[in-house]
């Protein structure tokens, strides 16, 4: 199934506004907020300072709702799980100096998965920049410190700038590769008068649309494939349809990346899954004569986590991608098409509908996806069958379930196992960039976006204590996500790594505190569980709470239970 009610498309916002233009008295920081409105943000994370005070001059009078994380790292990626449930951009106010590098992780993972995220940052004021003073906050250049992670990072000089760089980045977020951009306004731009600019929000461009010369080709080389397969990436989130319908025209198997689980249903029979980096599905991408890749990078962390360089693609390669470059990295293409996924794709099935389809061998598509998901399963030790069990528990209990998941076990085996119902429900940050901390304030940020629905964090004891004082950020802001924490004393994945390179263990045994007892002192409900029964009894009672609620699964006794 599919929620289109959570997102909304950015050139829809703007068809929706009428000219208005700001008065006289109002700053720069009030016109920011005004055209945040128009573009129909709903929700700045922040944590206000004495350098950004006069950005939030106009946000208690408007629509946007201010959410307060309890560390910059956190505004960054709420903002990251709101984007990804709407794919519309997360937008953060940040702080001069320590602020900005403090949310410099959460900015680099979005970049990593092409996440659109909006941070507006002050910086000191024009005369000061770059003079190293010693002022407060001051960076040597700040702009440029976030310019290798980002769209674009501008410094905003002059108030009358602002409607054309907003516009510049709303045009990245709905008409190119979505990433962070970064805005920064000096102190004495932020109070200066904004009176006589527009408050209308840009008319934005559409997304690429495929050349017919480039099309022609793929469809021909499509069309007269004896084995093709199709890798999708989280390019093609938009695109569901359209992909489901050229996958079954023709008879490929699909591979799907961690973030574009969901794009062909659960037990769709041409679903291999995302399991690029196992030596059976690999052997399959070698068979294929034609191979259609859209949406996606083609890179390490969904293609080879297990670091061996396997993964390899021996027929003809037809690549579709927003971004040009991209068509250029990791395996050189036969075709080459610079395109929005949605378009390109639903061009190629109006082409091959009007084309007879040759004749598949008998034990390509739907039989060969089969046979290849029985080897994988089969291959599963016990550790990951147990992981697949809690994961499939989660899901028996809330179907419809969004999974933000943090760099942890389960992750790790569910981004293998774990095949999501519909798009934006399963993400989590070890993918791209890898970081730690990230599954609780993405959760808060997922919740936000879709309240109708129940959010999962996903996440280990170490990876928790990154950002565990997110915690009270939920309870105050009414969020109540649930929290399940695997629990295995440590940092146990890196363990296993150290052991398995006869290294010994040094630095990843590390104090574990009294979660459940931390988690009921930020107000949260919590509790602690080791069998499935159990575990969907507290989803049961979780479900229903208006406060979060932290469940402790503790791995060992998970494991000695579940394989009992």
């Amino acid at each position: 199934m599919n929620f289109p009610e959570t997102t909304t498309c950015l050139s829809e916002v703007v068809a929706r506004t009428t000219d208005l233009w700001s008065t006289p008295d109002q700053t720069c920081g009030e016109a920011l907020v005004a055209l945040l409105e128009g573009y129909g943000v709903q929700y700045v994370f922040g944590i206000p300072g004495v350098h950004t005070v006069e950005l939030y001059r106009g946000l208690a009078a408007s629509s946007i709702r201010h959410v307060t994380p309890r560390h910059e790292q956190g505004a960054g990626f709420m903002a990251d799980g709101y984007a990804r449930v709407t794919g519309r951009p997360g937008v953060c106010f940040i702080i001069t100096g320590p602020g900005m590098t403090n949310i410099a992780t959460a900015m680099a993972q979005a970049y990593a998965d092409s996440i659109p995220m909006l941070v507006i940052s002050s910086v000191n004021a024009r005369r000061e920049l770059g003079s190293g003073d010693g002022r407060l906050h001051q960076l040597p250049s700040q702009r440029e410190v976030f310019a290798g992670f980002t769209a674009f990072s501008h410094t905003l000089l002059d108030a009358a700038e602002l409607p054309q760089v907003l516009a510049r980045a709303f045009a990245v977020f709905g008409s190119a590769r979505p990433r962070p951009v970064h805005i920064e306004i000096p102190l004495d731009v932020i109070v200066a008068s904004a009176g006589g600019l527009t408050l209308t929000p840009a008319a934005l461009p559409a997304r690429p649309s495929a050349s017919a010369i480039a099309l022609a080709d793929a469809a021909d080389r499509l069309a007269n494939a004896r084995h093709p397969l199709i890798l999708a990436g989280g390019g093609a989130l938009e695109a569901a349809v359209e992909l489901r319908e050229l996958a079954e025209r023709l008879q490929a198997p699909v591979a799907l990346t961690i973030n574009a689980k969901g794009l062909l249903p659960c037990g769709h029979p041409l679903l291999i899954g995302s399991t690029q980096s196992l030596p059976e599905t690999r052997a399959l991408v070698r068979e294929a004569d034609v191979i259609l890749a859209v949406g996606t990078e083609l890179g390490e962390t969904d293609y080879d986590v297990v670091f061996d360089s396997g993964f390899a693609i021996e027929g003809q390669l037809i690549r579709i991608d927003i971004d040009a470059q991209q068509l250029m990295r990791n395996f050189r293409p036969d075709v080459a098409i610079v395109a929005d996924a949605r378009q390109a794709l639903g061009s190629l099935s109006v082409r091959l509908h009007e084309r007879p389809m040759p004749s598949r061998q008998g034990d390509w598509g739907a039989a060969r996806v089969a046979t290849v998901r029985d080897a994988v399963m089969a291959s599963y030790d016990a550790a990951t069958r147990s992981q697949k069990r809690f994961i499939d528990t989660i899901i028996s209990v809330l179907p419809d379930v969004i999974i933000a998941g943090d760099s942890t076990s389960p992750v790790y085996a569910g981004n293998f196992v774990h095949d999501a119902p519909a798009p934006r429900s399963w993400f989590n940050s070890s993918t791209g960039y890898g970081t730690l901390g990230y599954g609780l304030p993405a959760a808060i940020g997922a919740k936000l976006a879709a309240p109708q629905r129940p959010v999962v964090c996903l996440i280990g004891d170490g990876g928790l204590q990154f950002t565990l004082p997110e915690l009270a950020s939920a309870v105050e802001a009414r969020v109540p996500v649930i929290v399940l924490l695997w629990n295995n004393f440590g940092y146990g994945e890196i363990r296993k790594y150290m052991v398995g390179r006869d290294i010994t263990p040094v630095g990843v045994d590390i104090y574990t505190p009294d979660f459940t007892a931390l988690a009921r002192g930020f107000g949260c409900t919590a509790s602690r569980v080791d069998t499935p029964d159990a575990l969907i009894a507290e989803l049961q009672h979780a479900v229903l709470r208006n406060v979060p609620t932290v469940i402790e699964i503790r791995e060992a006794n998970w494991f000695e239970q579940v394989s009992a």
